[in-house]
């Protein structure tokens, strides 16, 4: 039996919950609908409203259900009178249906959240400024290949509210963001894996990296003794918040400088994992995966695994077969032998970074967007060493030619369509053309995935 004090609680409000009749959801997206349909299945009385269009595969399934919706407007008057508001993650603090909340102290939480109340799943839980989606897809791969019963949910797209609504997991594998963590109060992970923190969304976050810090550290929130922390060593952020906290988990570090007695660490060209019952070990020339940074997702993904008494060898074979995510480092079409490669989930500067470590081509690197004050000079030395020419994609383009103005020639663009066609024009045989956009898409796209299309449209047609 745990007690009590076996928890670590971090801004924890006093629960409203069994008062709760009346549930307002803000946002009509994948998160916002798939709370709505399990709180009206919870036989709450569910209302969905958005500030902007619900797009047509939401409002179906909104009317399918049978669930009362708004859109374009925010009704303050009834929004103020619910008893809950579960809140999508792209809505910022600051807008004004989310300051009358406040000031009437109702309770605002995350689908994420609203979801754990409702499942005895163990959850496996995945944060980091970079790579976390594909780490999570990697975790969830190797469990899939195990034959465990297991759920995708969270920042990659899909519902946790609806799949714990509709479906009966063992697991789930959940990728969160820093929005997401931010209205989690209650939640406990079993397993909470912290990746590595950079500066990002600092614009969410009154543009202070402790801020950003704290956020990412609630993934930690409310463990026990029982449950299990995987985290880098490598990162000095990280380290230094940790001498900090007092935190009580199992911990299994992973690094790629240091030798650790548990969790994961390179030797050579080895990576030795090592949990309570268990130890392993894989080449990095056998990873499916290229590049340091997904040195460091394989070693997360293989801890978590072993930690779960997951085989050695379905580890193994899913690390060496693993065929990547959509967006992230995709290598999508060779034209006339210039590669194009589609990173347009590299919303922060670290991102980047990783894709242009991790090619040896010179590079047409097509960059910009909404830029969330980024700082480029981790940047400059990998950009005068290997890029030839940035193509600036984005209504304002001003930060870009800032910051490389004086290192590269910089094309402007405003459109997809001219951006590749200018890529193309000026690679030559064996360049790579790489969209690495580091920044936010909203400016010229609905999202990174609109982006990331859009991108492999016009390379199709060249």
């Amino acid at each position: 039996m745990k007690s009590e004090t076996d928890k670590i609680v971090l801004d924890l409000p006093t629960s409203r919950r069994d008062l709760a009749t009346s549930i307002t959801v803000l946002g009509a997206g994948e998160s916002g609908v798939g709370a709505a349909i399990l709180a009206q299945k919870k036989e709450f009385n569910v209302f969905v409203s958005d500030i902007g269009i619900i797009i047509p595969k939401y409002k179906k399934i909104l009317e399918e259900y049978n669930i009362d919706y708004e859109q374009q407007e925010h009704t303050f008057e009834r929004i103020l009178n619910s008893d809950l508001i579960i809140i999508s993650p792209g809505i910022p603090a600051h807008v004004p249906i989310i300051e009358k909340l406040k000031e009437k102290n109702i309770e605002i939480i995350s689908e994420i959240e609203f979801a754990a109340r409702y499942t005895d799943a163990k959850k496996i839980c995945i944060t980091g400024s970079n790579g976390k989606t594909t780490t999570t897809y990697l975790i969830y791969e190797i469990f899939k290949n195990a034959g465990l019963n297991v759920g995708l949910a969270g920042n990659v797209g899909f519902s946790f509210a609806k799949q714990v609504a509709e479906k009966n997991y063992d697991y789930y594998i959940i990728e969160l963001s820093s929005f997401q963590l931010d209205y989690m109060y209650e939640f406990r992970a079993d397993i909470a894996i912290l990746l590595n923190i950079t500066p990002d969304h600092l614009d969410r976050y009154e543009n202070k990296i402790k801020n950003y810090i704290n956020s990412k550290f609630r993934i930690f929130q409310n463990q026990t003794v029982n449950d299990i922390i995987i985290y880098s060593v490598d990162d000095e952020l990280i380290m230094k918040e940790m001498k900090f906290k007092n935190l009580i988990q199992s911990k299994f570090p992973f690094s790629i400088q240091k030798i650790n007695k548990k969790g994961a660490f390179l030797k050579g060209n080895e990576i030795n994992v090592i949990t309570d019952n268990n130890s392993m070990q894989i080449l990095t020339d056998e990873l499916s995966l290229v590049g340091k940074h997904n040195i460091y997702n394989s070693m997360a993904a293989a801890i978590t695994a072993s930690a779960s008494n997951i085989k050695d060898e379905t580890i193994r074979k899913t690390l060496m077969n693993f065929k990547g995510v959509e967006h992230r480092l995709e290598k999508f079409l060779s034209i006339r032998k210039v590669q194009f490669i589609n990173d347009s989930k590299a919303t922060n500067v670290n991102s980047v970074w990783y894709a242009l470590e991790s090619i040896d081509t010179d590079i047409i690197l097509i960059l910009g967007g909404v830029d969330k004050g980024n700082d480029y000079s981790l940047l400059y030395d990998l950009v005068k060493e290997k890029v030839k020419t940035i193509i600036a994609l984005g209504i304002d383009n001003s930060p870009i030619i800032k910051a490389f103005g004086d290192t590269v020639e910089i094309i402007e663009t405003k459109t997809m369509s001219h951006a590749v066609k200018s890529a193309y024009f000026f690679a030559e045989k064996g360049d790579t053309v790489l969209l690495s956009p580091a920044c936010a898409s909203f400016d010229l796209f609905k999202n990174y995935i609109d982006r990331g299309e859009q991108f492999k449209e016009e390379i199709r047609k060249l």
